[in-house]
This record gives structure tokens, sequence and C-alpha cells, in this order.
């Protein structure tokens, strides 16, 4: 049994590039940041930033270059392929992703945040545990019902 899957979820580089086949189907291609982060053996904080390159093909091509942008963050899932060419004299390989399917983060403008930034103001009180009120009905097991 073979398994060629791949699942990133990381941010746009570039915004994607839209192009047709000689067949009339559509092809997006973009790239997506991801990183790692962990500490070293003397405790430092280090980081490292891998960039994946990304084709979609059909209706979801041309929706991901319409909704995608530099910056936001995408879920891609697909497969692994690498393709070789000859240029100049010497042969080259792209490993890409080929997606079967493209999930939209929020956009990086904040456009679609739940968080309402007219509600946040510079005087904010802390809220305390002693100001919270919880309810003092006591739940019984045998009421819940599975």
């Amino acid at each position: 049994m073979y398994l060629n899957k791949v699942i990133i979820i990381g941010n746009l580089t570039r915004d994607p590039e839209i192009k047709a086949l000689p067949s009339g189907a559509q092809i997006t291609s973009f790239s997506l940041a991801t990183n790692s982060v962990w500490k070293d053996k003397e405790g430092n904080k280090k980081e490292a930033v891998e960039y994946h390159n990304i084709v979609v093909f059909g209706r979801q091509a041309e929706t991901s270059a319409q909704y995608l942008k530099k910056g936001q963050s995408a879920l891609v899932e697909g497969r692994l392929q690498t393709r070789s060419w000859e240029a100049d004299g010497i042969k080259k390989y792209r490993t890409e992703i080929v997606a079967d399917r493209v999930q939209f983060g929020p956009k990086s403008d904040g456009a679609s945040s739940n968080f309402d930034k007219s509600k946040q103001s510079n005087d904010t009180e802390e809220v305390k545990d002693d100001e919270i009120e919880y309810p003092t009905e006591e739940i019984n097991p045998e009421d819940i019902p599975f």
C-alpha cells in the first residue's frame, strides 16, 4: 500500500497567479510558508521556515486566485509531485503540492475577525475571579442524557 498525502497550514508568500492551459483548464499557483519553533540544547529559541509550492486546478483554481491574497493563511490538502525540465542544458527539478482541497483562513486585513476593535479601549478593567457570578445549581450526573 502506498500513500502520497500532504496537509499543511501556512501563510501565502505571494498573491496567487492564475493561468489557462491549452485545454482551457484553469491553473493557479502560489506558495505557502510554514514555520517550526523549538529550543536548542542551551535553551535558545530557534525558528526555521519552509516554503511550499502549491498548484491548484479547475474551479478551485479560480476561487483560490479570486479570494486568496499575500499574507493570508490557508490549509492545503493534496499530494506531492516532482516535475523536471531542461533549461540551458541543465536539468531542473521542482517539487510541488498538487492541491485537492484549499481552505481559506481569515483575511489578513482583519475583515473576517470576530474581534470588534470598536469595543477595545485603553481604560479597560481586568475582571477578577471574585467578580464572576458562577451558577449555584448542582448538576446531577443522572440527569445527563448520555
